[in-house]
């Protein structure tokens, strides 16, 4: 006979579903510091001890969190205009997800740090440097950094408050103005 009270049994699928939206959600309005295991749980309306079972620890939500962002798909690099365009409609979307926030301020757990800087390389920086390695660019690791951090910079701006007119642009005039003056292909 199982302890469970009748008509509530565990959907462990679920369950994690829930508290890795909740995390994502948390993690992109507050960040990795300023979110806590409780917080996740009350959003997901979930017991945040799971978190424990399914995740391991809130810093493994936060990697599995930055990995469920990225899917299979292998990305474009930042001189793709799609591309482009699907990072600044996410960024509006979402807000300035962890991705972008760990390219100003590191993290206070060494291992969340090291994810999302892996992934925001693996994300933004590698995808364009390989590109400009094909075309035997100068320096193409740093001219990817360049851009990349050139890109974070105007996503983080854009929801600051900092920026007024940069706030309230048309994305694909922002994107029209980037490509033609920072991502201008020589």
């Amino acid at each position: 006979m199982s302890a469970e009270a009748p008509g509530r049994r565990r959907d462990a699928a679920r369950s994690r579903e829930l508290l890795l939206t909740a995390a994502s959600e948390l993690f992109a309005e507050r960040g990795f510091d300023r979110t806590t295991i409780r917080d996740i749980g009350e959003r997901a309306g979930v017991d945040p001890a799971l978190i424990a079972r399914y995740f391991g620890s809130k810093t493994l939500l936060y990697v599995a969190a930055l990995n469920a962002e990225q899917g299979d798909a292998a990305l474009a690099d930042l001189f793709d205009e799609q591309r482009l365009r699907q990072v600044f409609d996410r960024a509006d979307r979402r807000g300035p997800v962890p991705l972008l926030q760990v390219a100003v301020q590191p993290l206070s757990d060494p291992a969340a740090q090291d994810a999302a800087r892996s992934a925001l390389h693996a994300r933004l920086v590698e995808p364009l440097q390989e590109r400009l390695t094909r075309e035997g660019a100068e320096r193409p690791r740093l001219r990817a950094e360049l851009v990349a951090a050139a890109v974070t910079g105007i996503l983080l701006g854009r929801h600051s408050g900092a920026f007024d007119e940069l706030a309230q642009a048309d994305p694909g005039d922002l994107i029209e103005l980037l490509r033609s003056t920072l991502l201008r292909e020589e």
